[in-house]
């Protein structure tokens, strides 16, 4: 049995009972994934902050 013939099931039987249906497969998984650590979030950002390029107002870079 596949992941969406049991999902369609357990719908079923949910809806027989009265019960609310449960979610969709694959709907929790972005919450059990591992955060990502202070160090990854912090190269990303030091990254991002290297690639963008100064801000110009008439052809002259402004300061921010």
């Amino acid at each position: 049995m596949s992941i969406t013939q049991q999902h369609i099931l357990d719908v079923y039987r949910s809806t027989q009972r009265g019960e609310p249906a449960p979610p969709a497969p694959g709907t929790a998984d972005r919450r059990l994934v591992r955060p990502r650590s202070p160090l990854a979030r912090t190269l990303t950002a030091w990254r991002a902050a290297l690639t963008r390029r100064p801000r110009t107002v008439a052809g002259h870079e402004t300061c921010s």
